[in-house]
């Protein structure tokens, strides 16, 4: 109930008990007049207690002293005596009578009759009810007042609060109009105030989450590695190209980061950030007197730049500068490459589909020409294929001439009872002696369905260079493609070579990716079943990013799994990590797999690995990569 029905409620009730007080006491002054009266009256009576007469004579006689409502007077003896006045019921207008109830009846027997009267209450009522009207006409003139008194207190009152609300209701608006503190005198005062506060507090709020907001938005479309936009600006920098109505053109260079996985691999992940944001900078000082540029990162390797307004020809000087560039950062770092770039053209309506491909292929040739090399199709279409020509020849080229060298990378076992090995990371370089990018080389063997030969390659040159080598010892892991892995004739040609070597055999260690063996575990296992005949090992690499691990368990049933780096980083922080890895230690120790721990970079990672009895740890903070030479 709202204050006002309650204010209401509670004056009515104190004025209806006030009435009601004056009711009483007037009701109680009622009675007793009555009961002086019928007093009277019977002292009177007591006077002619030997009437002898007509009725009609005593009448007279009694009404000289008394007002009587009702009389009559009944003869023992002689009816014509009897006499009756007035009536036992009181009139209909007698209001007084029916507030107050008051009997003023008495029955006299005489000694020839009986008299029966009911005295008249006027004179014993109408004071008291004069009183009584008095007061209520009073009491309700004053309930009255109040009442009005009130609803136009309430009427201002309300006024007041619906300014207070509708202030409140437009506060999303974020008008901030000042407060009218004139609007909230007395008690309300208080509640201007805090309106005021409120408003004061949420407009510096606003300014403060504006200015959040807009940090956080440009956090959100810039790479922190990089200093870049993200892939969500060029997405909408590309599609206004594509729907300009108005003359655009220039050039597209796609910038790839091929050494980024390797560089991950060999001196960890810090050591690739450090890479792409040098990269960035040598893209930075390229484009700086060329003009209108944007500059974007697209992917964790790719970088693509947007320079308005030039031609494919003059676009050229940009590729220039930026091969010197990175020239000059793979010479300070001693690399052989840093990066490759791919540049198109492209004018308002490309498709860019069709023109992100474009760019892609001739990435994909500029990596066929050796380190930091460039290349620029002129064509927006019909020329696609000519990357993949380049590939195909290149990796045929480097199959025949064997052109390969491995790094060595050792795994550090976690107690002095495991059998650990040390694995071979293969490198390839083309005619020129010139460094290709080894996943580029990896992922374009399998797209055209030439990774079988890429792998038999780089198994016969293991066997060479293991027994060319006596100085090496131990077991030794290679990488082998999960296409090759799966097909039977390759299966069957790795089971043949190997039981020619079974020396070598027993020393090797089979890296296989667990996403691709997950394609079909059927396969899997009969190259397991295999491999395992000629005495060789079996590891799944990057183990745990699939959803179907666990069935590694109980059909393919290799000799080692490696977890994926992801579990590694920062596993000191992560407990979900650090369950998943005791999880998958428990399950392979009872079922005799060996669990290693890769991309193991910081102290704290080696640490808790130990703790959760993995066998062994491989990382750049265990050991770096060392290169093998092998005798021609």
């Amino acid at each position: 109930m709202g204050l006002s029905k309650s204010f209401q409620l509670v004056l009515f009730i104190v004025f209806g008990l006030l009435t009601y007080r004056t009711y009483t006491i007037e009701n109680n002054e009622v009675q007793d007049q009555g009961e002086v009266a019928l007093a009277n009256y019977l002292q009177y009576v007591q006077t002619i207690d030997q009437w002898h007469g007509s009725g009609e004579a005593l009448y007279q006689r009694m009404s000289k002293a008394f007002s009587f409502q009702f009389f009559q007077y009944i003869n023992n003896t002689d009816s014509n005596d009897n006499f009756t006045h007035g009536s036992l019921l009181r009139s209909a207008d007698d209001f007084a009578s029916k507030i107050f109830n008051v009997e003023l009846g008495h029955v006299q027997n005489f000694t020839d009759g009986r008299l029966q009267v009911r005295l008249d209450t006027t004179s014993v009522l109408s004071p008291s009810f004069n009183d009584l009207e008095q007061t209520a006409t009073l009491l309700i003139s004053a309930y009255v007042a109040l009442m009005l008194l009130f609803t136009v207190l309430m009427q201002v009152h309300r006024r007041r609060i619906n300014y207070a609300a509708e202030y409140i209701t437009h506060i999303p608006d974020l008008s901030f109009l000042a407060i009218e503190q004139s609007r909230f005198p007395g008690v309300l005062h208080p509640i201007g105030k805090a309106l005021e506060i409120c408003r004061s507090q949420l407009k510096l709020s606003l300014d403060r989450i504006h200015k959040e907001n807009d940090q956080l938005t440009k956090t959100a479309y810039q790479d922190p590695v990089s200093g870049f936009s993200t892939r969500q600006r060029f997405a909408q920098h590309i599609e206004s190209i594509t729907k300009s109505k108005t003359q655009q053109y220039g050039v597209l260079v796609v910038v790839r980061a091929a050494e980024l996985a390797t560089i991950n691999q060999l001196f960890g992940r810090t050591a690739g950030d450090d890479y792409l944001g040098k990269l960035a900078t040598c893209i930075r000082k390229s484009v700086s007197n060329l003009g209108l540029s944007y500059c974007f990162r697209i992917s964790s390797g790719d970088f693509v730049i947007f320079i308005d307004r030039i031609t494919l020809n003059e676009g050229e000087q940009f590729l220039e500068q930026l091969k010197c560039y990175l020239d000059e950062y793979a010479q300070s770092t001693k690399s052989d490459s840093v990066a490759h770039a791919g540049m198109v053209p492209y004018q308002q309506g490309s498709e860019p589909v069709a023109l992100m491909t474009l760019a892609d292929t001739a990435v994909s040739v500029a990596q066929t020409l050796g380190p930091n090399h460039y290349y620029q199709m002129e064509k927006l279409s019909g020329n696609e294929q000519s990357g993949n020509d380049h590939w195909k020849v290149t990796i045929d080229d480097l199959i025949n001439r064997r052109s390969i060298k491995f790094f060595q990378q050792p795994i550090q076992p976690c107690n002095s009872d495991t059998q650990i090995y040390r694995e071979l990371l293969a490198r390839f370089y083309n005619s020129e002696g010139k460094n290709l990018p080894t996943t580029t080389v990896i992922a374009m063997a399998e797209r055209y369905d030439m990774s079988i030969e890429l792998d038999k390659m780089i198994v016969t040159q293991t066997i060479k260079l293991l027994t060319e080598n006596p100085t090496i010892t131990g077991k030794v892991g290679i990488n082998i493609s999960a296409p090759s892995a799966l097909q039977d004739n390759f299966t069957m040609w790795l089971k043949d070579i190997l039981s020619k070597h079974r020396a070598i055999a027993a020393r090797l260690v089979f890296e296989i990716n667990e996403s691709g063996m997950q394609t079909n575990l059927e396969s899997s296992h009969q190259f397991v079943t295999q491999i395992h005949k000629v005495g060789a090992k079996i590891a799944i690499e990057r183990f745990g990013l699939g959803f179907t691990s666990f069935k590694f368990f109980r059909e393919v049933q290799p000799d080692f799994i490696k977890l994926d780096s992801s579990y590694s980083q920062n596993i000191e922080q992560n407990n979900n990590n650090k369950f998943f890895v005791r999880m998958i230690v428990d399950i392979a120790k009872r079922i005799g797999i060996l669990v290693i721990a890769t991309g193991v970079e910081k102290q704290e990672e080696k640490f808790i690995l130990e703790k959760l009895l993995v066998d062994g740890l491989q990382g750049y903070y265990i050991a770096k990569p060392e290169v093998l030479l092998i005798k021609q």
